[in-house]
């Protein structure tokens, strides 16, 4: 019988260590003063570049880790320290896993390095999927692609929201429509290069949580990028707009994933592996205070009603973990998703996360409600795990029609 194990292996906790020494050293003690400055922590990532935690080497371990959880473990360490620091160190992944997904071996081979940028020079990179009138209704989108074939270039205009690293990346990953009559299946993801004419930040928001991760409008305005900015090329785009024509003229209905959802599917274990870092930060601050907090002569930890808060904690800490290890061990076997289980991972670990640092502050009473304690800050970035790369409601409505096989809306 094959040996079935739950406990990382030697590699994987001298890795996982590592990070969250960063954590602690260096992440955590900037975390107050980069909420309050509302600014990206160029000086934070920097850190992580020197040490080789902000690289494509390292998040490339990570991924390749046969187990799958090499990046799960990371996020939840990064995010144990901080979730809007380690959002800006992050943050470039969701670009980087963009190409990835959809790109060809040449266009990662030269896009991702740039995205990066060296430990001299850090850069980074943004995904622009979003729009005013176009979140979970992806069939939305009007930011157009069309081809030049004079020109041998696309052009695109559009507007991009909530787009992390938006306008300060040095690359721009963009979902575009390049079919309107296909709907979702006439999407494509270009990439746009540093320097390209006609893109700028519009607004930047001011956020109620997550404030050290720069989030912002994307305007394009008749951008030209060179044809080879295609991700996956022109070839393999046209064959797949012709099949996804040939069955909506046949009245069929092809299940295809357009270059957003791949993206966002890739990454949803990893989001849940974000709130349970947040969350397991949050439970030990409340932990260690309801330890040492003394009430009526006695720690507040004696009584019933805050015992059974922290141990329920525990435990929807503990299962958000193992459905997120689960979702990312079966992405790297090929195990396919029959019940949505990347999906659940995120449903599940985000909801968590805004009930334990709910609860958090609860048990900090006062406390939890100031800024001298940082359950307060944890609290206000929980609150993105439900919203962003697809809303709990969302997510339910993945599980749902994966359950049932129904196209229920």
């Amino acid at each position: 019988m094959a040996e079935f194990t739950m406990e990382l292996n030697d590699d994987q906790k001298q890795v996982r260590d590592w990070i969250h020494g960063f954590a602690a050293d260096v992440i955590r003690p900037a975390a107050a003063e980069w909420d309050e400055r509302e600014e990206t922590p160029w000086p934070v990532i920097q850190e992580a570049a020197k040490v080789g935690i902000y690289s494509l080497d390292f998040y490339a371990q990570q991924f390749f880790d046969p187990t799958g959880l090499g990046i799960p473990m990371a996020m939840e360490e990064l995010f144990w320290g901080d979730a809007g620091i380690a959002l800006s160190i992050v943050g470039t992944g969701l670009a980087a896993i963009g190409v990835v997904a959809n790109g060809t071996e040449e266009q990662i081979g030269t896009w991702i390095p740039q995205m990066y940028g060296t430990p001299d020079d850090v850069k980074v990179a943004a995904f622009c999927s979003s729009e005013p009138d176009a979140g979970s209704d992806v069939g939305a989108m009007r930011t157009r692609a069309v081809y030049d074939r004079a020109t041998d270039e696309w052009v695109l205009n559009g507007t991009k929201t909530w787009a992390t690293n938006g306008g300060i990346a040095n690359v721009h990953i963009v979902v575009a429509v390049v079919d309107p009559e296909l709907g979702t299946k006439g999407h494509a993801s270009f990439i746009v290069p540093p320097g390209t004419r006609g893109l700028s930040q519009g607004q930047k928001f001011k956020k109620h949580g997550i404030r050290a991760s720069h989030t912002a409008e994307v305007v394009l305005e008749d951008c030209r990028i060179p044809g080879s900015c295609l991700l996956g090329g022109k070839d393999k785009l046209d064959e797949r707009l012709a099949r996804a024509r040939e069955r909506a003229a046949a009245g069929g209905g092809e299940r295809v994933k357009n270059a957003a959802m791949a993206t966002f599917e890739a990454s949803r274990p990893a989001v849940g592996a974000m709130a349970v870092g947040t969350a397991r930060a949050a439970y030990e601050v409340a932990l260690d205070y309801a330890r040492t907090r003394t009430q009526f002569g006695r720690p507040i930890i004696d009584n019933q009603g805050v015992a059974f808060q922290l141990a329920d904690m525990r435990t929807q800490i503990d299962a958000a973990r193992l459905l997120v290890w689960r979702a990312s061990w079966m992405a790297v076997a090929g195990k396919p998703f029959t019940s949505a289980e990347g999906s659940m991972s995120k449903l599940f670990a985000s909801e968590m996360c805004k009930k334990v640092t709910a609860q958090a502050v609860q048990i900090l009473g006062g406390n939890g409600f100031t800024r001298e304690y940082p359950v307060e800050r944890m609290h206000r970035d929980s609150a993105i795990y439900t919203i962003f790369e697809g809303t709990s409601e969302i997510q339910r409505l993945v599980i749902a029609r994966t359950l049932s096989g129904m196209p229920i809306r």
